[in-house]
């Protein structure tokens, strides 16, 4: 019995020092600086609603506290990319965060942070920094002047900075130098095109770094031996995306823990020297996109500890065959795409590795598609586009393409297969431009981008494909499927790009579409019935084509809510490449939402454009062709200022067309031939630039560039005056008017009395008489008295 009340007793004491060490956690010098740090932020979506709310800042979200004193030591406040909508932080990052005396870790990473602070660091630091972790990577963060701050922080380790821009910081090799604990440096996209590799290295100390990322920052400097120097124990190692010439310097092979080589895109020259069989620990190189030259080295077989090889894009020549993988039994990943080489792998080979990712793209493989693919059981990404491959081994080459589960890029070769029964497992899958037959395969619900366009399916859209609930891009153009597509595309709420074109679907277009579509290509099907409203509310939508049809009906009278195209805001996008129709031409172009396009020519459109159609200022391209439009031109297409190509030929418009389209002067292409235009083509500089065929069979429509107007015309057409010109004659009218009917008047008024009134006549007569007496006598007087001189 006294056993279990001691027992009681303790457990009572126990959660009493529980709750009391619980409510005395949160540090109030600790909280008023992360209030401090709050206070800049906007907090749109309620990320850390708990710094307001709750008193102990222990438990604010992000912020971790030790257990035993209270005091903050860890802050992590990287948004979570698996919450929905991702929430991120905005505003301003103020960097009083760092006087925390015990902050160990701080994360402010990937965030949207477009302003920071920096305060007197130095001065309010009364304590040696413990802060061992620092990432402020990736946010928005638009410049940082000077990295003088970093200089208390004695026990910094990892410090990452990448994609801040560091251009008006010249010193910073010299400021991170004064980290003498640094270990880590990435500092990747920070615009240091000023930093120039020069002798004055040998006077830096960095002899801590084992990891240094400075890749993508565009300077330009050759690789000097003293640069290696810096340090021994390095392992990592990036200077991709940087303008350094010259040749792979000696030094760097001495590198002995030299882990990770990425020299990607930098210009180098010469070949790839023999010694680098020396780096025995070596797991990934990367030398692609290069001008290295030459034949590989044998050496390179002897680095029996790679597991990544990518020397692809450069001049190489010579052979390469297996003898050069012979060793390699860890390698993973190789990319050997855009090269020359003479690929000599002998047609049993099997390999010695086990391959998850590799890239022949833009070699030379086919017209055999390559054996020892075939035994590759751990690919995920496979690229062979533009290789040339045309034979293959049908159940081997089914197998290895279902197992497949990232990238399947078969893309521009001739493969002809039958893949209708497999179900393909990738989440990128690309096999267009090949000739591909039978029915359309089945595709994992993971897939977001499919490109099955220029091959020779045929059939109906499977049903399991309206599990394809993340896809954005679906391109299906230039096949033979048939059938109606409203119910398969229903659920795919994410999809960004549809292209459905040159193919022979029918029914009516969509309408439950996702409101993410961005582009729309429906062209030379056979979908019949009215063009749906919901069409019209895509607010990222920036090319639409609706071309080639059987659609009928008039267009949607509703609020065009085409953002893209009204206005010049700009939304994220993916690349991609479909094929744009403009000009009068047609061609491939790579997606972007800078070209605002509207096609929906050769239809059986009827009535009148909506007035909110040519409201659409950004818009570029507008093609309405070959309908039953009728109605005329309005002046607001004067405001479609990006107008590039426009066409209304061969519909029913009339009236004159609006003096304001002369202000459309990027107009590169104009065809409003087959209506009823009249009057006279307005005078413009692009106007006259284009032949008669843009103007023909409108026969009351004359002026250049087509025949000469009739003087009546010319007259009708240049009486028309101004405003002010109008009101001017119609004031001199009145005026002649008015005198006319007053001269009537007062004609009238004198005459009539004399022919009414007997006394005014008589009056009036005797009057005359003596006038004309007096006359008489006056003029007889004036007579003699001549004479008689």
């Amino acid at each position: 019995m006294s056993f279990i009340l001691l027992l009681l007793l303790y457990v009572t004491r126990f959660d009493k020092s529980m709750c009391s060490n619980h409510t005395t956690r949160c540090n109030e010098k600790d909280r008023e600086t992360l209030l401090t740090f709050r206070h800049g932020i906007n907090d749109s979506f309620g990320r850390i609603s708990t710094w307001s709310t709750e008193k102990d800042c222990c438990v604010w979200e992000g912020v971790h506290c030790d257990n035993i004193t209270g005091r903050v030591t860890k802050i992590d406040l990287k948004p979570n990319f698996e919450d929905e909508p991702i929430r991120y932080l905005k505003g301003e990052m103020n960097l009083c965060i760092l006087e925390l005396e015990f902050l160990s870790h701080l994360d402010l990473s990937l965030n949207d942070f477009d302003v920071i602070r920096i305060t007197s660091i130095q001065h309010n630091f009364t304590h040696s920094s413990k802060l061992v972790y620092l990432d402020l990577s990736n946010s928005l963060i638009t410049s940082m002047d000077n990295l003088d701050w970093l200089s208390p922080l004695s026990s910094l380790k990892y410090l990452n900075l990448s994609f801040i821009d560091l251009h008006k910081e010249t010193n910073w090799i010299q400021a991170v130098s004064t980290l003498p604990s640094l270990l880590e440096l990435q500092l990747s996209n920070c615009n240091l095109n000023n930093f120039i590799i020069g002798t004055s290295f040998k006077y830096v100390n960095l002899s801590s770094i084992v990891t240094l990322d400075l890749s993508y920052n565009y300077f330009t400097s050759h690789l000097l031996d003293g640069f290696f120097n810096l340090t021994k124990d390095i392992n990592f190692l990036s200077l991709s995306g940087n303008n350094i010439n010259g040749e792979i310097p000696s030094s760097l092979l001495k590198l002995q823990n030299l882990q990770y080589l990425l020299l990607a895109k930098t210009q180098l020259k010469g070949s790839i020297p023999d010694g680098i069989g020396q780096l025995i620990n070596i797991k990934g190189l990367d030398l692609s996109g290069n001008m290295l030259s030459g034949f590989i080295p044998s050496t390179l077989g002897n680095l029996s500890s790679l597991n990544d090889l990518s020397i692809g894009s450069n001049n190489f020549s010579g052979e390469i065959s297996n003898l050069h993988f012979a060793k390699l039994s860890n390698l993973d990943s190789l990319d050997l795409s855009n090269s020359n080489f003479v690929f000599q792998f002998a047609l049993d080979w099997v390999p010695p590795f086990q391959l998850s990712l590799l890239s022949l793209k833009n070699t030379t493989q086919g017209p055999h598609f390559p054996s020892w693919i075939y035994t590759q059981k751990s690919l995920q990404d496979l690229d062979l586009s533009n290789s040339g491959i045309s034979l293959l081994d049908k159940n081997k080459f089914k197998d290895l393409i279902e197992r497949i589960t990232g990238q399947l890029i078969l893309s521009n070769n001739s493969i002809v297969e039958d893949i209708s029964n497999l179900t393909l497992n990738c989440f990128d899958l690309r096999l267009d431009h090949n000739n591909f037959t039978g029915g359309l395969p089945n595709i994992s619900p993971m897939a977001n981008f499919v490109d099955l366009s220029f091959n020779s399916f045929s059939g109906t859209i499977p049903h399991s494909w309206k599990n394809l609930k993340i896809l954005y891009h679906i391109s299906l153009w230039s096949n033979r499927l048939f059938g109606e597509v409203s119910l398969h595309f229903s659920d795919l709420n994410q999809l960004e790009i549809m292209n459905l074109g040159e193919n022979e679907f029918s029914g009516t277009i969509p309408i439950l579409i996702s409101q993410k579509l961005e582009v729309v290509i429906l062209r030379a099907n056979q979908f019949e019935g009215t063009i749906p409203p919901q069409i019209f509310n895509l607010s990222n939508l920036f090319h639409l084509d609706l071309a080639n049809n059987k659609l009928s009906g008039s267009l949607p009278h509703c609020v065009y809510n085409l953002t893209q195209m009204d206005t010049d805001r700009v939304y994220a996008w993916r690349p991609a490449t479909i094929d744009l129709f403009t000009k009068g031409q047609d061609y491939v172009y790579d997606v972007n939402p800078e070209r605002r396009t509207i096609d929906i020519s050769n239809n059986s459109l009827s009535g009148e454009v909506p007035l909110e159609m040519f409201r659409l200022v950004q818009v570029q391209t507008l093609n309405l062709s070959h309908n039953n439009l009728i109605g005329t031109i309005p002046k607001e297409i004067g405001g479609m200022k990006n107008m590039e190509s426009l066409d209304l030929s061969s519909n029913k418009f009339y009236g004159e067309i609006p003096q304001s389209i002369s202000l459309l002067t990027f107009l590169g292409y104009l065809n409003l031939s087959y209506n009823n235009f009249d009057g006279i083509i307005p005078i413009g500089t692009q106007l006259q630039s284009f032949n008669a065929s843009s103007y023909i069979e409108n026969p009351k429509l004359c002026g250049a560039p087509l025949s000469n107007c009739t003087t009546k015309e010319k007259n009708s057409k240049t009486a028309t005056p101004s405003t002010k010109n109008e009101d001017d004659d119609s004031i001199r009218e009145w005026l002649y008017l008015g005198m006319g009917v007053g001269f009537a008047v007062g004609f009238w008024g004198i005459c009539g009395s004399l022919f009414l009134i007997r006394k005014w006549r008589h009056a009036y007569f005797r009057f005359i008489d003596r006038v004309g007496d007096k006359l008489y006598v006056t003029l007889n007087v004036k007579l003699n008295s001549f004479l008689r001189n």
